[in-house]
């Protein structure tokens, strides 16, 4: 994007450049116009349904580059990254521009006063100010396409800086340039190996050293193209350069160091662009403890977010969340490598029995799937392998044979079988020759399959040649160091290929008009207060969500009659705005069968609502609906992500029991299904002890129908709460026999 704002060099520019000294990292809270695209597709809550790509051509590869306050004096850190910049322009074919007031020349090249007097239109500008806020403005005129802040001192540093960072991206956004940073680093202009092919690793962190595992993959012949250091992110931020390194072909998976989410939306609107490529997003995110998030929050000053939604909004877009950058480096280098797989079988063969059942129970244990060979395979194996050894997956060979041809014969043979998609071979120590042949063999297997072949090298010391030479010499060999993050490559694989298959973008579906329903819920609303559970049920028939039949009676002899319609037995509750915990409160009766109970229950509760100052608005007089599996559905807004959608196990250990599951709107049936697997108390929906199966078609219903709630009332609604939703045995439906909610 091109600038159009007029301005000339500044006077304190000198002053600027001489206070310059190293240059930590910052963090802002901004963002970009939306383009006319943007504009119209948004959805009925007025979120965006997609994102520009942002082209970065010019950022990771311009053609000419300005370096202000370009420095080649002894002593001064902004000598030490003019030299590295110089040497990056070098490799990527740039021409470099140094800008400094009182130099004539910088390392040999022509130094320039200002901005204003550059030779040329530049692609990249990298400010070496301390305050990058009047360089941008200077920018302007000169229509630079992109500029880089390595200056700290900004959001990361607290309200100060964070309004310090708001200027900040207010002038970028005026000046129709591309900012990275502030409090960013060098990591962009790092050197690239370019003897290497392959699919590539793109790397994003908000924190530099974090990245240095991943782009320390290149000495083991692992392909990186491009590492974005993203920082404070004033401006471009890390979805955006998902989105960009999504489309680019040489990338094979993007690796991601994240802190904190400039944006929700924009997120998972990058994720969704990644999916739909089918590109692996495998992240690191920080924030799960509260310490955690709080250390993050200080280093870029931005919001990491509730742990539990963006863990939840992560699976929902296929992004592969990992703990550690060990699991973040083989993660992605497996999925940026490996071929699509044919099965999801997964045999483990291996030199000691004890060693494949270990590794088989771990890797059951993950979820991975280890299917018995059928009994034809496991003869054929038995012509190489003795008779008393188990070949039916862990296939134990009882030592690989090392003078002849029988262990190929083995290999080969086990993926051949149809059921196996990836072969495991643990080898927990080096056993020359056994070992150095087993390695040669698997590697000379791996170059005739397009079956995925793992092998854990397990020594300590890792200088072997079969591991340095052999192993990592061959590229369709992955190869690990420790049996965890194999399996968690290994599941990420597989689990990141059956998303791709069956994704659909939820964006694509996404309502963008208000349903009828929309016009009786608006009417409801209270803005500021907490509904009564009369009109909260009110709210839920809007969205044609059953409740039990009742009425809101003030008297005894209202209660009798309202009986006599609603039918015995009943139920009698305290109804009011401000009654949250009525069962707490002795406020709810039930399998009330006559009118003397009535009149008796309608004294009681009005005596306790009066003892505790509780404000009634009635008394609701309620069908009572047999047993059935009490849950519990709602909505509660995310700083994040906006309206989030909650579905567990209700009733009154709701939160004892914390079994709940999470989405980020938009999604659909299939979404809303998988959150009822998570549940670890599913089994309940499918019948136990003699108890009928639910009506899980009917809590799908009810999923979707609050997501769309959630969508129309938007912000409007900062909390409702279905508990419990009764969920009737197969075929007879659901009903929400009480509900809360709060008007924002």
């Amino acid at each position: 994007m091109l600038g159009s704002t007029h301005g000339t060099l500044t006077t304190d520019f000198r002053a600027r450049v001489e206070a310059c000294g190293e240059t930590p990292r910052t963090a802002v809270h901004s963002s970009a116009a939306p383009s006319a695209e943007d504009a119209v597709a948004l959805d009925v809550s007025g979120r965006p349904l997609h994102s520009d790509v942002p082209d970065l051509d010019r950022f990771f590869r311009p053609e000419s580059v300005a370096v202000i306050g370009a420095s080649d004096a002894e002593g001064r850190p902004n000598t030490g990254i003019t030299r590295q910049l110089i040497a990056w322009a070098e490799r990527v074919g740039a021409r470099l521009h140094p800008v400094h007031p009182t130099r004539t020349t910088v390392f040999g090249l022509a130094c320039h006063a200002s901005v204003a007097d550059l030779p040329e239109q530049v692609d990249l500008a990298v400010l070496l100010v301390a305050d990058p806020l009047p360089v941008i403005e200077e920018l302007a005129e000169t229509k630079v396409k992109f500029a880089v802040a390595f200056a700290s001192g900004f959001a990361e540093t607290g309200d100060a800086g964070a309004a310090a960072q708001d200027r900040l991206a207010a002038a970028v956004q005026r000046s129709g340039l591309r900012l990275l940073g502030p409090n960013t680093n060098l990591n962009a202009f790092e050197a690239f190996r370019q003897d290497l092919d392959g699919p590539a690793i793109a790397l994003i962190t908000q924190s530099g050293h974090q990245g240095r595992p991943v782009y320390s993959l290149q000495e083991l012949g692992i392909r990186l193209s491009h590492w974005a250091p993203t920082g404070n992110e004033a401006d471009l931020e890390t979805s955006d350069f998902i989105s960009y390194f999504a489309e680019q072909p040489e990338v094979g998976a993007i690796a991601c160091y994240v802190e904190g989410l400039k944006d929700g939306r924009s997120f998972l609107l990058a994720a969704d662009r990644a999916a739909r490529a089918g590109v692996p997003v495998v992240a690191v995110k920080v924030g799960r403890t509260e310490t955690g998030a709080r250390m993050a929050a200080s280093h870029t000053g931005k919001l990491t977010g509730a742990d539990t939604v963006v863990d939840a909004a992560m699976r929902q877009f296929g992004v592969i969340r990992v703990d550690g950058l060990d699991e973040l480096q083989d993660t992605a280098a497996l999925l940026a490598r490996a071929r699509r797989p044919q099965a999801d079988g997964v045999v483990v063969y291996s030199i000691s029995g004890g060693t494949g059942a270990h590794f088989s129970d771990l890797a059951t244990e993950a979820g991975l799937t280890l299917p018995t060979l059928d009994p034809a395979k496991q003869d054929e194996l038995h012509q190489w392998i003795p008779e008393y050894l188990n070949v039916a997956n862990p296939v134990d060979n009882g030592g690989h044979p090392v003078g002849d041809w029988r262990g190929r014969k083995i290999i080969d043979a086990i993926l051949a079988d149809p059921s196996v998609g990836v072969l495991i071979c643990p080898i927990t120590g080096p056993f020359p020759p056994m070992s150095d042949r087993l390695a040669q063999d698997l590697v000379d297997a791996a170059e005739q399959t397009d079956k995925l072949i793992c092998v854990i090298w397990g020594s300590p010391v890792g200088t072997e040649d079969a591991y340095r030479t052999t192993l990592l010499g061959s590229s369709r060999v992955a190869t690990f160091r420790t049996f965890g993050n194999c399996i968690t490559a290994v599941r990420a694989y597989l689990g990141h290929h059956r998303f791709t298959a069956a994704y659909r973008s939820p964006f694509d579906e996404a309502p963008r008009t208000p349903s009828p329903s929309f016009r009786k819920a608006r009417a409801l609303m209270r803005p500021g207060q907490q509904l009564s559970e009369h009109a909260a049920k009110q709210l839920l028939r809007a969205y044609g969500i059953r409740v039990p039949r009742e009425q809101l009676v003030t008297s005894a002899a209202a209660a009798v009659r309202a009986a006599g319609l609603v039918g015995y037995p009943v139920v009698m509750k305290a109804s009011g705005p401000q009654l949250a915990h009525k069962t707490e409160l002795g406020l709810v009766k039930v399998a009330l069968t006559s009118a003397s109970q009535i009149r008796d229950a309608y004294r009681e509760l009005t005596d306790i609502a009066r003892y505790e100052d509780v404000p009634l608005d009635g008394i609701l007089v309620c069908q009572m609906i047999e047993r059935g599996v009490e849950m519990v559905v709602g909505v509660t807004q995310d700083d994040l992500f906006g309206p989030t959608v909650t579905v567990g196990l209700g009733g009154v250990l709701v939160e004892v029991l914390h079994d709940a599951a999470v989405r980020v709107p938009p999604f659909g049936e299939d979404q809303a299904r998988a959150m009822l697997t998570e549940l670890r108390g599913h089994a309940l929906l499918e019948g136990v002890r003699g108890a009928p199966p639910a009506d899980v078609d009917a809590l799908v219903e009810v999923i979707l129908r609050i997501q769309r709630m959630a969508l129309e009332l938007g912000d409007d609604l900062s909390e409702l709460d279905i508990n419990p939703l009764m969920v009737l045995p197969r075929g007879q439906g659901a009903v929400a026999l009480d509900a809360l909610a709060i008007c924002r």
